[in-house]
């Protein structure tokens, strides 16, 4: 992977990850070493995919220098907190294995419910603790999940050090056009998860642009979706369980969607899985706080 996005601290990241949020991966390292070995060298995990451990085992058993690598987690909902966030870092690097991460992120601004409206002294408490990681080493930046341009301005207004990127639901049908130029207004790079689209396969609304615009280009409608997110200076993290599909994802590199095809993208139907899903509820952690 040789193309790079510049974060506001400098540092460069690939402008494409690899998705560890499935369950194949909690206790597969070889789908992850094969991902290695297909170019992939940025690695997204979190407390509650509980694939920390599988990856750190494929990060040491690749032969890749870890400063090569660049790994990023993130702690849960009921991690937050002055008492509770140095503590989940704590039991992430454990179960990583490793002497620091790349970029540390809160995974969710809030709870749901109207119950939580102390939300912002939460987000502000965790990020000061996850800020001193940052000062310790131990941390070499800071990042946010799921945070709308509100959430992201308590932050901004509040805070010592910015996040270098935020990661939002994105894919065609589901471009959050004022969250991603709020973020890219403040030199936060959007990040895409579930970037090739969520729900019943090609049964959303739009599915078939995405086919028309295959056949145009040559690619796959994978592909269209990936190039779609880079071209609009998003970094997609896109999940995949067998080389073919690895290599695919990488392969974006050679072709251009026109102007034109861009914004059609942009703005066709509403194809968010959550839409399809209204009783979804956020969920709660499944790992054991001590392992």
């Amino acid at each position: 992977m040789n193309e790079f996005f510049t974060l506001n601290d400098g540092s460069k990241i690939p402008k494409i990850g690899f998705g560890t949020y499935n369950e194949e991966f909690a206790d597969n390292k070889e789908a992850i070493l094969q991902a290695i070995d297909c170019g992939y060298r940025f690695f997204d995990t979190a407390s509650l995919y509980e694939t920390e451990r599988p990856l750190g085992k494929a990060v040491r058993e690749s032969g890749i220098d870890r400063s090569e690598l660049f790994i990023e987690t993130k702690l849960w909902i009921d991690e937050m907190g002055a008492d509770n966030a140095k503590a989940a870092f704590e039991r992430s690097i454990n179960r990583l294995e490793m002497d620091y991460i790349d970029i540390y992120m809160i995974h969710w601004p809030r709870q749901t419910g109207a119950e939580d409206e102390n939300w912002k002294e939460l987000d502000l408490e965790t990020w000061r603790e996850m800020e001193k990681l940052v000062k310790e080493g131990r941390v070499k930046r800071l990042g946010v999940s799921n945070f709308l341009p509100h959430h992201l301005k308590n932050i901004l207004e509040n805070a010592e050090i910015k996040p270098v990127v935020d990661q939002l639901e994105l894919h065609p049908g589901y471009s959050q056009e004022a969250a991603t130029e709020y973020c890219k207004k403040n030199d936060i790079v959007p990040m895409a998860w579930s970037p090739l689209g969520r729900g019943r396969e090609n049964a959303t609304i739009g599915n078939s642009i995405l086919v028309r615009l295959s056949g145009k280009y040559g690619k796959t409608v994978q592909q269209i979706n990936l190039r779609f997110l880079l071209q609009k200076g998003i970094l997609p993290i896109p999940k995949a369980s067998t080389r073919a599909h690895m290599e695919a994802n990488l392969n974006v590199f050679d072709f251009d969607i026109s102007e034109d095809d861009i914004d059609m993208l942009s703005y066709m139907p509403q194809t968010a899985w959550l839409n399809e899903h209204p009783d979804f509820n956020i969920p709660q952690a499944k790992s054991n706080p001590n392992n």
